[in-house]
C-alpha cells in the first residue's frame, strides 16, 4: 500500500513539473514572439521616421506646396507609384497615391444623400442601406437636427459599435455584414467600395477631380459608368470647370459635394521585408503642411 501511495505521489509530481515546465516554455515562447514583434516596430518606426524626413525636404513636394501646381502633383503621382528601396538590408517598397480620390463616407448629408440613393439604386441595393448608414453618423445627423430614434437593430446586436461616423474599412465591413445578414439583401457584394469610399471623422474633407475614380464620378453626378469612365479618361487635365464640361444637371448634382482641383494630400503606403517578415505601414501626408497622420501599422 505504502509502495503504491509513493508511486501515486511520484507521478503526480512528475505530472506537475511537466505542466509547469510546459506553461513555462509557452510563455518563453510568447515572450520571444513579444521581443520579436517589439523589434519589428522599433525598426519600422525608424524607417518611417526616414520616410517623413525625405518627404519634408523634397524638391519636388516643396515646388508642390509653394505653386499649387496641378500637372506637377500628377507628375509626381505618375513617377512615384512604385519605388523600390534597401534599408539596413530590408526589401522596401514606397506607393503614393492622392488621398483625396474618394468620397468621405461620412459627407452623406441631406444635401446629397438622393444621390447616395440613386447610386446604390443602380447597384440593386435597398434604399435601406442609406437609413443604416445614416444611424452609424450620429455627430454629423445631429448637425442637420437629425435625432430620430434608431430604425434598424443594429446596434441591439452590436451595443458597443461606434456609433458617431465610420471610421474605417473595416467598421463599414461589419455595417455591411449586419445589413445583408439582416435584410437578405446580398447585393451589396456588387458594389466597389475600395474604388468609392474613404473614412475621415471630417465631413469637409474635399474630393481631387483630377484623380476621382469611375465610382465616384458616377455618385458624384448621378450618371452611369460610361459617363464617368470619360471624365476620368482626363485626370490630370482639369484646372477649371471648362476643363470638366458638364451639362447642367451634372453641375447641380455635383455643387452638393466639396470638390477641388488640386488637393495636395498623399495616401502613402510603405511594405517591409518579405516572406513571413513583412509589415505595412499606411500613413496620410499633408504637403503643405509638411506633416503625416492616421499612422497605421500592420505586423
Amino acid at each position: 500500500m505504502r509502495k503504491a501511495i509513493a508511486l501515486l505521489i511520484t507521478v503526480m509530481f512528475v505530472m506537475v513539473i511537466s505542466v509547469a515546465i510546459g506553461y513555462g516554455l509557452t510563455q518563453l515562447k510568447d515572450a520571444s514572439s513579444s521581443v520579436v514583434l517589439e523589434q519589428k516596430l522599433y525598426q519600422d518606426t525608424m524607417i518611417l521616421d526616414d520616410v517623413l524626413e525625405i518627404l519634408r525636404t523634397s524638391p519636388e513636394l516643396l515646388h508642390l506646396a509653394d505653386n499649387n501646381a496641378s500637372d506637377d502633383l500628377y507628375l509626381f503621382l505618375q513617377n512615384s507609384q512604385y519605388l523600390p528601396l534597401e534599408h539596413s538590408k530590408e526589401k522596401i517598397v514606397i506607393t503614393f497615391k492622392s488621398a483625396r480620390s474618394h468620397i468621405n463616407i461620412n459627407t452623406l448629408n441631406k444635401a446629397n444623400e438622393e444621390l447616395f440613393r440613386n447610386y446604390f439604386s443602380r447597384r440593386m441595393v435597398g434604399n435601406t442601406y442609406i437609413d443604416v448608414l445614416k444611424e452609424c453618423m450620429r455627430i454629423n445627423q445631429e448637425k442637420e437636427g437629425y435625432n430620430d430614434a434608431y430604425k434598424s437593430a443594429l446596434f441591439e446586436k452590436y451595443p458597443e459599435l461606434f456609433r458617431d461616423y465610420i471610421a474605417s474599412k473595416e467598421h463599414l465591413d461589419m455595417i455591411n455584414t449586419f445589413y445583408m445578414n439582416e435584410y437578405g439583401d446580398t447585393s451589396l457584394k456588387n458594389v466597389p467600395f475600395s474604388e468609392l469610399f474613404s473614412y475621415s471623422d471630417n465631413p469637409a474633407e474635399v474630393i481631387d477631380l483630377n484623380y476621382a475614380t469611375v465610382e465616384v464620378w458616377s455618385l458624384l453626378l448621378d450618371v452611369a459608368a460610361d459617363r464617368a469612365t470619360v471624365l476620368t479618361q482626363n485626370a490630370g487635365r482639369y484646372k477649371s470647370w471648362k476643363d470638366v464640361g458638364l451639362t447642367p444637371s451634372e453641375q447641380k448634382n455635383i455643387a452638393k459635394f466639396k470638390t477641388t482641383f488640386f488637393a495636395p494630400y498623399l495616401d502613402v503606403e510603405i511594405k517591409v521585408g518579405e516572406g513571413t517578415q513583412r509589415s505595412k505601414i499606411y500613413f496620410t501626408y499633408d504637403i503643405k503642411q509638411k506633416r503625416g497622420y492616421d499612422f497605421v501599422f500592420k505586423l
